[in-house]
């Protein structure tokens, strides 16, 4: 496996990172001719790239394995011109209407995009009839002009709705048409160019001077992305050399790990050192805009191949860096995991197509690879088709060269599958307070939020139920399941929002944005409540949780994490009187829990459950959905010993959840705390619920849960229980032996120790000294000990409230010595143990480790 490059950049100041673009002159393709001819031949080279990247090549096009794309993009094509000549007064195409509307007129030069793109796919020996008809391409450009003149080239008509239609969304398919259609613009109208490249200019609105402002919260992360590719591609379209440069530079600044004790900008939208994507300033989102931030670039790499542009390894070598710590550990089986979608996750795309555009960025990537790189690059590609249990559609991919790129990757025997990281693997993405945790049988992956990270995001009609989806919500994949009939939309859709696994919720009716205020949004602009403005993110979109603590400890392949439930920023900020009197906000109930991920389970805390509003409250343990045919199974025993089977309230010992139609099994051991309720029922709901713009396709599943029900009133309450996946019954009367053992469960300190690892494990939430098995911790601390065979110790610590500049733990017995320390970890001596110091300072909720004996 490759080494991680995600600190190439990270300490680059931004003048380097500039200088990685390189002035063209003598270096640009065709030679060193003149100054102009040089940069001349470059804007060539970029644009035949970028024709290639979207349409292909003769070469690429006569593969076989390329053909159903081919037939796909000549189909869209004639579609879009059947809609063209069906228009009505006011549309350019059937049925999109314009004058009010930025999605249809976002649509509209998408469809003209499509229909460019035909006239330049290189047919494959298979004559489309469309490919270089200059005909069809005027009609095109006449388009262009038509919608210019309209719609589009008004400044004082224009940008209405979404900032990202215009900044964005149109300027995308303006740029690759001009690109595109370069010289058939030069021949028939060779102002048009410069005319739309004005008007976009003018358009961003969040830039300075019609250009970049990388101070603007709109031009960061993904969307900074966009919008620098399309000013490269403009530039090379105008021939100013000056515009690509900027773009270029500007777009490099992307590449920086995020430091957030030293921000650039201010901006906080990135990759982070622990492999952590962050959009919109504190939403976890590498599985959208991360993945469109990743396709960007990587199709940049590729645009600029031999123009001389950019240090070509330098570049490739950071991206590497995002697939092996960002996006490998997220993709599970072909699956990547909802906790990192946002609002996406309420779209009724599969995490195995979603997986596919990772793919297909890792194909053209690895093209730019070299050595070892290329072939573990390669060697991914080949591992995600080999266990995803979806075929994967290459015809689906953007670029019809990565469809040939694809099948080379497959076909060829010396490339061995194998993962990025290893079977067994615990990754801690404290940056944006998620976890995954990893055995060859199951995926669990953990979705938390704090002062710094949203609980969840809303926005544009998707997403409407998203209260509880970063209260500890979790998703627990098994192998070799298609998870499409386990998670996915239909599990968002088919459970409802305060009975997501994991999660602990006030038993109340809410409202979604639309029910409550008859608007996507909250619309009040004299409080300053727009559509995109500051208070719309921080209180309706994506607001954050108030309280600091969320995060946990990493040791080799075990973890420990930790998170304090609590209000969001809204219900704070309402009750201070600091939001309108019709601004709508909901009490979160209260609850402390840890989960302590080893090999065979996943053990999970819960203490102070309840509802200082008096409300009932439900703790959902899990909830899993299985098709109405599926055959389920549910058999336990009662802590007394007798055996259980079916539905009800009980005290339970233990319980397994079977799917015989799937072969899957998931067992609950019942470690402590108040009788459970299991219920199993059958329920159809739209996907329309959880998304405006979702078919209003009826889902029906049956719908398992395991739940703690506390009644309005009753008091605070504690639980632990443990996850068991693939459990067979003898496997889960096996716990009868105690192989775990809680040693505290409070708002204070919650604590395990599992005998058959000798790992101890902690949190610590509060001021003060606590103490477990033989670790003692001072404050707030994330705290994980393994015992070795030889006497000695491995103990890992962290701070998850990112606010501590100190963490000291003890470790009771006879006095050891280091044998091996992360930097920043001192060890001494003290009556009775040994202390370990870690200067956590600016650490953002890593974990140091030490080795003792």
């Amino acid at each position: 496996m490759p080494l991680s490059r995600r600190a190439l950049v990270s300490t680059l100041p931004a003048a380097a990172l500039a200088a990685m673009v390189l002035p063209l002159r003598a270096r640009a393709a065709g030679g060193p001719a003149t100054v102009g001819q040089a940069t001349g031949a470059a804007h060539t080279r970029l644009i035949d790239n970028t024709v290639a990247v979207f349409a292909g090549t003769r070469e690429t096009n006569a593969r076989p394995e390329v053909r159903a794309k081919l037939t796909s993009i000549v189909a869209t094509a004639r579609s879009r011109l059947t809609a063209m000549d069906r228009a009505g007064q006011g549309e350019l195409f059937q049925g999109l209407a314009l004058g009010t509307s930025d999605p249809n007129l976002n649509t509209s030069y998408q469809y003209l995009y499509e229909i460019a793109l035909a006239t330049r796919t290189p047919d494959g020996g298979t004559p489309s009839g469309l490919h270089g008809d200059t005909g069809v391409q005027r009609r095109v450009i006449d388009g262009l002009i038509w919608l210019h003149e309209h719609y589009y080239g008004d400044q004082s008509k224009g940008y209405y709705g979404n900032w990202f239609t215009w900044e964005i969304g149109i300027s995308t398919h303006v740029s690759k048409m001009l690109a595109l259609l370069a010289d058939e613009l030069a021949a028939y109208r060779p102002d048009l160019a410069a005319t739309y490249v004005a008007s976009m200019d003018a358009y961003l609105r969040n830039g300075k001077d019609g250009d970049v402002d990388l101070d603007s919260r709109f031009h960061t992360g993904a969307n900074l992305a966009d919008i620098t590719t399309n000013r490269v591609l403009q530039g090379a379209v105008l021939g100013d050399d000056t515009r690509i440069t900027k773009a270029l530079a500007d777009q490099l600044t992307i590449l920086a790990t995020i430091d957030p004790y030293e921000l650039r900008h201010g901006v906080t939208d990135g990759f982070y050192a622990d492999g952590s994507f962050i959009q919109h300033a504190s939403v976890a989102y590498t599985g959208s805009y991360g993945k469109g931030l990743l396709t960007r670039v990587v199709q940049t790499v590729k645009m600029l191949d031999g123009t001389g542009y950019t240090t070509d390894d330098q570049l490739v070598g950071v991206v590497q860096g995002w697939v092996v710590d960002g996006f490998a550990p997220l993709i599970f089986e072909g699956w990547l995991m909802e906790i990192v979608k946002g609002r996406g996750m309420s779209r009724p795309a599969t995490g195995y197509a979603d997986a596919a555009e990772v793919v297909e960025a890792v194909v053209g990537l690895s093209a730019h690879a070299t050595g070892a790189d290329a072939t573990a690059l390669k060697g991914y590609v080949a591992h995600l088709r080999q266990t995803s249990k979806a075929t994967l559609d290459p015809s689906a991919f953007v670029s019809p060269m990565s469809i040939a790129a694809y099948a080379d990757i497959l076909a060829d025997p010396s490339i061995p599958a194998s993962d990025l990281g290893p079977a067994e693997r615990h990754v801690a993405f404290n940056a944006m307070d998620r976890t995954v945790h990893r055995r060859p049988g199951y995926a669990f992956a953990l979705a938390r939020s704090s002062s710094r990270i949203s609980r969840y995001e809303y926005m544009s009609g998707e997403n409407l139920l998203p209260w509880f989806q970063g209260d500890g919500a979790h998703h627990l994949y098994l192998s070799g399941q298609d998870q499409t009939q386990a998670f996915g939309v239909d599990y968002l859709t088919a459970v409802p929002p305060q009975r997501l696994a994991g999660v602990t919720a006030p038993v109340e009716t809410r409202r979604t944005i639309p029910e409550l205020y008859g608007t996507l949004w909250y619309d009040n602009p004299e409080r300053g409540f727009t559509s995109s403005s500051e208070a719309q993110n921080t209180y309706v979109y994506f607001p954050r949780s108030t309280h600091p603590f969320s995060g946990g400890a990493t040791l080799g392949p075990y973890g420990v994490a930790g998170f304090v439930q609590s209000d969001d920023v809204a219900y704070a900020a309402k009750q201070a009187g600091d939001l309108p009197e019709d601004f709508v906000v909901y009490r979160d109930a209260d609850a402390t829990k840890s989960w302590f991920l080893f090999d065979d389970e996943i053990v999970v805390l819960a203490a102070g459950v309840g509802d200082a509003a008096c409300r009932a409250v439900t703790t959902t343990l899990d909830t899993r959905i299985a098709a109405p045919s599926d055959t389920l199974t549910l058999t336990g025993r009662l802590r007394g010993g007798a055996p259980w089977s079916g539905t009800g309230t009980a005290s339970l010992a233990w319980l397994r959840y079977a799917n015989a139609t799937r072969a899957a099994a998931v067992g609950y051991v019942f470690l402590d705390g108040p009788p459970s309720t299991v219920t199993l029922d059958t329920v159809t709901r739209s996907r329309r619920a959880v998304r405006l713009a979702n078919p209003d396709t009826p889902v029906t599943k049956q719908l398992f849960a395991v739940t703690v029900e506390r009644a309005a009133g009753a008091p605070h309450t504690s639980m632990a229980y443990a996850l068991v996946p693939n459990a067979t019954e003898r496997h889960l009367d096996g716990y009868a032996r105690h192989p775990l053992a809680v040693l505290a469960n409070t708002t204070r300190l919650q604590a395990v120790a599992h005998r058959g690892l000798r790992i101890t494990a902690l949190n610590a939430f509060a001021p003060g000294s606590h103490h477990a098995g033989r670790l003692s911790v001072r404050g707030p601390g994330s705290v994980i000990l393994r015992e070795t065979l030889d006497g000695g110790v491995a103990v890992a610590v962290s701070d998850p409230t990112t606010e501590r500049d100190t963490v000291s733990v003890v470790i009771r017995g006879r006095r050891m010595r280091a044998v091996a320390v992360d930097d920043g970890v001192r060890v001494g001596r003290v009556p009775g143990g040994t202390r370990i110091v870690v200067t956590t300072r600016h650490a953002y909720g890593r974990s140091f480790t030490a080795t003792l004996r």
